[in-house]
């Protein structure tokens, strides 16, 4: 599936069906305790992330690519970041600007669309928490190639980690599909994706950092530097 066919399902999914469940998920609402322990994942991971970059962010411009509800828009501007908050959803951007205190909304522009565009400008650093999940390791090197040629700092992402059983849940769904259920992660490896993006001539050095796993979150962190 290609990146552009792959944007749209995702933009589907997160703009119609899934909407109501990440603002719950994102919020201090009650969930289950599956639910519950996805959202334990993605705060570890989000701090891990965040902990890359310096506590003082004043004059650096950072892309949140695949903002979402706004968690991490909201902590980089906390730290003072201009940050240009984008995601696919609509839908979701509107809750990220509704969450954002009013006091930060001065360092921050939302948009609604593609993480790649080019009109969004350069960067010092690039956050892609969750957003490359559902892409072949050929678009996800393509995709960092193309933001590190605007980012003068670093870019750090997540992926799925090419693991036993997230390669049986990928293999299952291949088998089963359904036009309804969420878009399927694909797993992946840090040695095969530092290769394609040696392949897409993508500049500087992609290596692992940690993985986060909290019930039925698994996620990869890794980053690209100059």
């Amino acid at each position: 599936m290609s990146y552009d066919r792959t944007l749209t399902r995702v933009e589907t999914y997160f703009d119609k069906t899934a909407t109501r469940t990440w603002e719950a998920l994102t919020s201090d609402a009650p969930v289950s305790k599956i639910r519950e322990t996805v959202r334990r994942g993605r705060d570890a991971m989000r701090q891990q992330m965040l902990s890359r970059l310096p506590n003082d962010l004043r004059g650096a411009r950072i892309l949140d690519a695949g903002c979402g509800t706004g968690a991490m828009t909201t902590e980089l501007a906390a730290r003072g970041a201009d940050v240009v908050a984008v995601d696919i959803s609509p839908s979701l951007v509107a809750i990220a600007q509704r969450r954002l205190p009013e006091t930060l909304a001065h360092r921050v522009a939302f948009h609604a669309g593609d993480m790649l565009d080019e009109r969004l400008g350069r960067f010092d650093h690039v956050l892609a928490m969750d957003s490359l999940i559902y892409y072949r390791d050929a678009d996800i090197a393509r995709s960092l190639a193309t933001l590190m040629a605007r980012s003068s700092g670093r870019i750090v992402f997540t992926v799925a980690p090419r693991t036993p059983l997230l390669m049986g849940m990928w293999y299952a769904g291949k088998l089963f599909p359904r036009s309804d259920r969420s878009p399927t992660m694909i797993p992946h490896s840090p040695a095969r994706l530092a290769r394609a993006y040696a392949h897409a001539n993508g500049t500087g050095t992609l290596a692992p950092l940690e993985r986060v796993t909290s019930g039925f979150y698994i996620s990869h962190a890794m980053e690209v530097t100059a």
